[in-house]
This record gives structure tokens, C-alpha cells and sequence, in this order.
């Protein structure tokens, strides 16, 4: 088995039972992301970008399971801090070459309303919180939104 097809085996039973805001099976986000990254780190750090925060899986799961430093440093640097402002956490994210371009994959798929039957308000004000922490991790500018 190959070091991605063990992170999707991780991935999908870390998130086993988990839905999405549109109800679909949460799996279905991550693996989304993964396809749209370049390289073989890039889609083993994104198809787990969510199991550290919204798992039982832990660093140590990831370095028994042999996955490398960049990509676990990646999946650390995803994964927001109890307590943790949004801006912060998007800044921390940027400084990991890996993690930066995993989590605009991750926004980007995220700002797509159109796996929500009815999208609410609060989805519309969320898409507007991701936008503008795509332009702060694309660029040098200030993030201003709610966290």
C-alpha cells in the first residue's frame, strides 16, 4: 500500500460516521481537496488536514503510521488551536509551504455552496470569512473578519 492510499485508509476511517454541513459523508471533503493538489505530500497532508482537529488521531498515530515530517508538520499547521483566533491560525498556516497551499485547496472547496440544499446566511458569511483568508494567505495583506 502506497503512503497516500494509507492516508486515504487513515482519513476515511478517522472520518467514518462524520457528515458535512450538506449532510453528504465528511470524507467526501478532504478527498476533494486531495485531488486538486499537485504532489504526492501535497495530497497526503491534504486528505488528512481535518483528522488532528476533528478526530481521535493524533501526531503520534501520524508518525507510527510512517507518514513523513513535512507532511505531519503540514497536518499541524492545519489544524486550528483550542482557543486559536481564525487570523492566527490562518497566518501560522502560511508559514508551511505545504500547509498554505493545502488550506487554499481546503477554502476553495469550502466557499462551494452548491452541496448545501438551502445555503443560509450564516453559509453566505462563512464563504466571506474564507475569502478573505484566501487573500491572506495568497498575499502580504491584512486579514479583517470575524473569527
Amino acid at each position: 500500500m502506497s503512503t497516500l492510499e494509507k492516508a486515504i485508509a487513515l482519513a476515511a476511517q478517522a472520518h467514518a460516521g462524520q457528515t458535512d454541513k450538506g449532510g453528504n459523508p465528511y470524507i467526501l471533503h478532504p478527498l476533494r481537496v486531495m485531488l486538486n493538489m499537485p504532489t504526492d505530500e501535497t495530497k497526503i497532508a491534504a486528505v488528512l488536514h481535518d483528522v488532528l482537529e476533528d478526530t481521535a488521531v493524533t501526531v503520534a498515530d501520524l508518525q507510527a503510521a510512517g507518514f513523513s515530517e513535512p507532511v505531519i508538520a503540514a497536518v499541524i499547521a492545519l489544524t486550528r488551536r483550542e482557543g486559536e483566533a481564525y487570523e492566527d491560525f490562518i497566518r501560522r498556516a502560511k508559514q508551511d509551504a505545504i500547509a498554505r497551499q493545502v488550506k487554499l485547496g481546503d477554502i476553495e472547496d469550502n466557499m462551494d455552496l452548491s452541496r448545501i440544499l438551502e445555503p443560509t446566511e450564516q453559509d453566505y458569511e462563512r464563504r466571506k470569512r474564507y475569502e478573505k483568508a484566501a487573500l491572506l494567505l495568497t498575499s502580504q495583506g491584512q486579514y479583517e473578519g470575524n473569527g
